[in-house]
């Protein structure tokens, strides 16, 4: 992919994974650049004890542009997606943003189906908003 290309296809936002990032010791930026797995370990060790949190700073901008070229761009903000889930997600904001209206309201009447939603939801948003444009395009 041109560089080009890459720019055209900018799906999530380095400014976004900085003020993520802040919150590192969550896992929360990793889960935004589609680390399910490495975001897990941030969250249940504090950011790899702070090591992994601070080096990260370092490696946002590869996991940028990683994402970038992993999802597929559409209409569906990444980031607006991912702002809603992490500050609103027990409310189903994120989910009524894409469309998911039934979810979205479930999730508001039952605490984001009680955290278990939220937690399924920083797992796959990424995957769920990519499938949603592709099905778009098709």
């Amino acid at each position: 992919m041109t560089h080009q290309e890459l720019r055209f296809n900018d799906t999530h936002s380095k400014v976004i994974g900085y003020l993520l990032w802040i919150f590192g010791f969550t896992g929360a930026h990793r889960f935004y650049y589609g680390k399910p797995v490495t975001g897990t370990i941030w969250f249940l060790t504090l950011g790899l004890f702070g090591i992994g949190w601070l080096i990260d700073l370092f490696l946002i901008p590869s996991m940028d542009r990683q994402a970038d070229l992993r999802f597929r761009s559409g209409p569906t903000s990444y980031t607006l997606a991912w702002v809603l889930l992490t500050f609103l997600g027990v409310f189903g904001i994120h989910r009524m943003y894409m469309g998911k209206w039934i979810t979205g309201l479930i999730y508001l009447f039952t605490g984001g189906l009680f955290l278990v939603g939220v937690l399924y939801d920083f797992w796959t948003l990424n995957d769920q908003i990519s499938v949603k444009h592709a099905r778009r395009g098709l």
